[in-house]
């Protein structure tokens, strides 16, 4: 199907539920179909979702496929997606996403789960995600430390992200921000926007009240993502973030090339779960040479992920097979030794001493005696990153595996 034939999908995600539901009613227009999940009786073995095009008003009740919320949302979406986007009178599709759906998982899926023999994008085209903040909360959730238990809003029975994993992913996937409501005071406005401007540096924020089609429409920066899944091996400052610190917000990047050592990178990791904000980015450990592991952590939450194997590594993948910008970022760091193996991290606090994050990681690196001992030596260290917990569905479907393994919380809580 080309270009030209699909159907619009605009995607609202955003801890801000009642007011990314007053986004979707307000994009409701003539040949607009809105679709909105719910999970809050998950606990119960089910997930809501509503229908609305045109005098239709449809709430369908979907038991739990398998014990799987992600799986039962995707055999329901996917399919209701291909549905609508064959209707003559559906010109736009809107889905609001459930307040704990990660935007990019489901944007995933859309493009690479086949229904029937193709995937939904041969019927849809992504036009934006969009995610909902709200003014007066939203900079409370990504520093805080409570977990989405704590909050009632647990995806799953079994869900361990912390509020700031699920919020500052959210809005680092956004193609734009809508900003509902006022901040409590000026300083907390300020802050605010210091850190959108370090996380989401790209996405344009509206104001909720002003916010219609058009305006969204007009909002989509050229070069918008529009739901194409981050490369794990991609660059990490997307869209130049301003460097400088402000309102006690600070990005620190931290690169190098020798490997860490498993055991001291796992003690240190600590450093990046006390006065920071976000962490993302790729490492490399001795024991480990050949596969790339993806850490990401907010709010006390960790998670870390294998992210395939490294161009460099015997069953890494060929050169013309990867992105042109992975191709330039790996040609840029090439290494005799270590060829495109390095580690690279972006480090977002608002109360650690950078000096002493970059302390600690630069502690857990190799000393020349240990690289001396060689790959042999290497392969025998303890490694705390060895064990993998594998999801239910991974035989199902896989999104990519940093999103699906070993996530947890608290500074205890490291693998």
């Amino acid at each position: 199907m080309t270009t030209e034939l699909r159907v619009p999908l605009l995607l609202i995600s955003g801890l801000a539920g009642e007011a990314g539901r007053y986004l979707a009613d307000k994009l409701r227009e003539t040949g607009t179909a809105v679709v909105d999940y719910d999970l809050r009786r998950v606990t119960e073995g089910v997930v809501r979702r509503r229908l609305r095009q045109g005098p239709l008003d449809a709430l369908t009740t979907l038991e739990l496929a398998h014990g799987c919320v992600s799986c039962t949302v995707r055999e329901d979406l996917l399919p209701l997606l291909r549905n609508l986007a064959r209707q003559p009178a559906v010109r736009r599709i809107v889905v609001r996403l459930d307040e704990v759906m990660d935007p990019e998982r489901v944007c995933w899926e859309l493009r690479h789960v086949l229904v029937g023999d193709r995937a939904v994008t041969d019927d849809v085209e992504i036009e934006a995600v969009v995610t909902v903040l709200d003014a007066a909360t939203w900079l409370a959730d990504a520093l805080g430390d409570d977990t989405l238990a704590d909050r009632d809003l647990r995806g799953a029975p079994d869900d361990e992200r912390t509020v700031a994993q699920l919020t500052l992913s959210q809005v680092e996937f956004a193609d734009v921000l809508v900003l509902a409501g006022s901040a409590p005071d000026a300083w907390t406005a300020a802050k605010t926007g210091a850190v959108l401007a370090r996380v989401a540096p790209s996405a344009p924020i509206l104001d909720l009240s002003h916010v219609d089609s058009k305006a969204l429409r007009v909002a989509v920066p050229p070069d918008a993502r529009r739901g194409e899944p981050a490369d794990p091996h991609g660059t990490l400052l997307h869209g130049q973030p301003p460097l400088d610190p402000d309102c006690g917000i600070t990005v620190l990047t931290f690169a190098a090339q020798r490997p860490f050592h498993p055991e001291r990178l796992h003690d240190a990791i600590d450093v990046l779960l006390d006065g920071v904000m976000r962490t993302r980015g790729r490492v490399w450990v001795a024991s480990q040479p050949d596969v790339a592991l993806w850490i990401e952590s907010a709010g006390g939450g960790l998670g870390i992920g294998h992210a395939g194997p490294w161009l460099d590594s015997p069953d890494g993948p060929a050169w013309e097979d990867v992105s042109a910008e992975r191709r330039t970022l790996a040609s840029l760091r090439w290494h005799p030794v270590w060829g495109d193996r390095a580690q690279e991290l972006v480090i977002v606090t608002h109360q650690a001493e950078t000096a002493e994050i970059e302390q600690a990681l630069q502690g857990a690196l190799l000393t020349d005696a240990e690289l001396a001992d060689g790959h042999q030596k290497w392969a025998l260290y303890p490694d705390p990153f060895g064990e993998w917990h594998e999801e239910p569905c991974d035989d199902d479907v896989t999104a990519p595996a940093r999103h699906d393994v070993n996530t947890g919380t608290g500074k205890d809580d490291t693998p």
